[in-house]
């Protein structure tokens, strides 16, 4: 199969499986069951960096040192990115708006600003998904399992937030899945540009590896710890290692294939 083939199947599947998930969580499923997808995410986004995108990226680039100052000046720039947000939607002290799992009417995030968020993030997550398989089949298919679980929690909020500020179920599924076309276009764009320029795959996967990185720790484990009881920590440790067992797994059977 050629590899624009690969990423025009991984983006569209992608988009359609998360948000059909995410309907189904956000409109019929409890509540208490969004705690779970984001462990499994946690599990899934450093699974994906550590066992397969820095490999990739460190044999592709050459030169390590000049790639994990790429991370790290890329944990960096989301860093200042958030803050930048942050400072956007929050003028109280107490402000909660980089918290997806909050009161979705909390930092006054409207419904457009939802979607429009939403569609630059994924454009962002095509263009990743492009650089792995422009690297390789097997990183391609790992970096859009690890994308698509943790796009499913916060598609969740999303359709919360929608509701919230007026949407019909109709026009909130509408909505998320034009949003959802993003991820193809910043896909097949990333394919015709970084085709002509291979030296710059292992840049991008750096980056995408940062953008794992900062979500995993940054975004989503500090909700985690709203929970400290011991059954809960037991339950967030498994489905953690269940996360990375899927990555390892899913590269395993891509290898081998």
């Amino acid at each position: 199969m050629a590899t624009i083939a690969w990423i025009s199947a991984a983006t569209v599947a992608g988009g359609v499986i998360s948000i059909a998930i995410a309907a189904m969580f956000a409109l019929s499923a409890p509540a208490s069951w969004v705690p779970a997808l984001v462990s499994f995410a946690i599990g899934t986004l450093l699974g994906a960096v550590f066992l397969e995108i820095l490999p990739h990226a460190i044999g592709s680039a050459g030169n390590s040192q000049a790639l994990f100052a790429t991370v790290l000046a890329g944990i960096l720039a989301f860093f200042v990115l958030e803050k930048l947000v942050l400072w956007r939607h929050c003028h109280v002290e107490d402000c909660e708006a980089h918290d997806h799992h909050a009161d979705p009417s909390d930092g006054g995030r409207s419904g457009l600003m939802i979607i429009i968020g939403d569609g630059f993030h994924n454009f962002v997550d095509g263009i990743l998904i492009a650089a792995a398989f422009l690297q390789s089949t097997e990183l391609g298919v790992v970096t859009a399992a690890a994308i698509i679980a943790h796009e499913i929690p916060q598609e969740i909020g999303d359709f919360v937030i929608l509701l919230h500020s007026g949407y019909s179920k109709f026009a909130a599924l509408a909505l998320n899945l034009l949003s959802s076309l993003a991820m193809v276009i910043g896909a097949l764009l990333a394919y015709f540009t970084l085709q002509a320029s291979q030296q710059w795959i292992g840049t991008v996967l750096a980056l995408a590896a940062a953008s794992m990185i900062y979500v995993a720790v940054a975004d989503l484990i500090p909700g985690l710890h709203r929970r400290p009881e011991l059954h809960a920590t037991a339950q967030q440790v498994a489905l953690i290692a269940l996360g990375v067992a899927l990555i390892w797994f899913v590269g395993d059977v891509v290898r081998a294939a």
